[in-house]
């Protein structure tokens, strides 16, 4: 099996420890940059392309930042998230809504700070109106859930048909004839079929579908489509063996059918947008974790101080997760771990089985492609308190870019109750 390389070296987790403690998360600003340039590069083909990073992913003002940099603006799910968004300027246009079962507050607050609407039911049509009181925006999009299984070739991808999210072919037609109704000129297709595909020829196959659909949308609603949505799905490599995807093989493959389909139809000035959050993070942060205990018994553990709480993959999913021990990159993998956090549930092991180098009390474990659906997913189960986020900047310095949490934290929400000021956490 090959070694997956990191981005931190033992010497540079020595300096950090000075000041920051384990566990922590850690993102390389560089790898952000290069990666967001390669995407940007991979689709500047297309005039209007925007890639709208799934802020979901990573939800920090620091990574946001970066990205919008490089042009990209936001997807958001949530009414914080807008609001965060909101925060850090970004404009009408640039911030893309995708929920479901949406609270009406969430509705009226996107429409209030511009975001485009993505409506994900045909029944979320009746209950916008109400809300915005008939006055639609100019610009809206549908979301589309074609049924049945998502095959490459022979391979089944995933199952959109059991999936609770989008339109029916029917229904997403009904849709743009209603809002076309109601007032809207501008029209915008997004779909969701698979996640984390490690292939260069998920996005070409979603767009062909997409491609198709708009062509139909146009002729039999007279709908005006201004964009297409590929959403996200393009996945990375976790495990060693894997071949990482090429996002300018896989921009040249959707340039193909946009040539095929759209401009052939005269839509040749249809804009693409993407909604990348593990492709455009994961490889760039890891949670570094230092081993505090060890455990002969009926197998061989190695304990560390960090738990579910900072990563929660491996715990609800099985979710693999490479892990390098630093300084021992090129030592022989002759022994078999599970490596497991604190919690009080046997599912905390961030490994099982691992085969990896002697692991020794102090040794620092870097926790590979964590960048994306890692310090997000957290949560303070057995009062555990979740860890700081830090920049590695590309001069070498570090940034801390979120702190780690405190008791004082963890209470915040008990402010009514006098029974915790002998707590003292002022």
């Amino acid at each position: 099996m090959s070694e997956k390389k990191t981005f931190v070296t033992l010497e540079q987790l020595k300096e950090i420890d000075k000041t920051y403690p384990t566990p922590y998360h850690l993102y390389d600003e560089k790898g952000i940059r290069d990666n967001a340039k390669r995407l940007k590069e991979a689709f500047a083909w297309n005039k209007g392309y925007r890639e709208y990073f799934a802020v979901k992913a990573t939800p920090n003002p620091y990574i946001l930042n970066i990205l919008k940099e490089y042009g990209c603006g936001v997807d958001c799910a949530s009414e914080t998230e807008l609001m965060m968004a909101y925060a850090l300027d970004y404009k009408p246009g640039e911030i893309m809504f995708s929920s479901n079962d949406t609270p009406a507050e969430e509705y009226a607050y996107a429409n209030e700070i511009g975001a485009t609407i993505n409506l994900d039911d045909i029944t979320h049509i009746e209950f916008l109106d109400k809300i915005l009181d008939g006055k639609f925006p100019e610009t809206m999009s549908c979301r589309y859930n074609p049924g049945g299984y998502f095959q490459l070739g022979t391979s089944i991808m995933d199952n959109p048909g059991d999936a609770k999210y989008g339109m029916t072919h029917d229904q997403i037609i009904e849709a743009f004839k209603i809002l076309k109704s109601k007032g809207v000129k501008h029209f915008g297709i997004h779909s969701f079929l698979a996640s984390n595909t490690v292939s260069n020829e998920y996005y070409p196959t979603l767009a062909k579908s997409l491609f198709e659909l708009a062509v139909e949308l146009r002729d039999k609603t007279g709908a005006d489509i201004k964009f297409i949505n590929l959403s996200g799905g393009v996945g990375v490599a976790y495990k060693p063996d894997q071949t990482p995807n090429d996002i300018a093989v896989i921009g040249a493959g959707v340039h193909k059918v946009y040539d095929e389909i759209l401009t052939a139809a005269g839509m040749g000035d249809v804009a693409i947008y993407t909604e990348l959050g593990r492709f455009m993070l994961a490889p760039y942060g890891c949670v570094v974790t230092k081993a505090i205990h060890e455990k002969h018994i009926y197998k061989e553990y190695i304990g560390v101080d960090a738990c579910a709480v900072n990563l929660m993959r491996p715990a609800i999913y099985g979710a693999y997760h490479h892990i390098t021990v630093a300084g021992k990159e090129n030592e022989p993998c002759d022994h078999k771990y599970d490596v497991t956090g604190s919690l009080c549930e046997n599912s905390d092991k961030f490994a099982i089985d691992r085969m990896l180098p002697k692991i020794d009390m102090g040794d620092y474990l870097i926790i590979h492609d964590t960048g994306a659906h890692g310090y997000s997913m957290g949560y303070q189960y057995n009062g555990k308190l979740r860890s700081a986020e830090l920049l590695l900047k590309e001069d070498g310095s570090v940034q801390m870019i979120r702190r780690a949490e405190t008791p004082k934290d963890y209470f915040a929400t008990f402010d009514f109750c006098d029974k915790l000021d002998k707590l003292n956490l002022n």
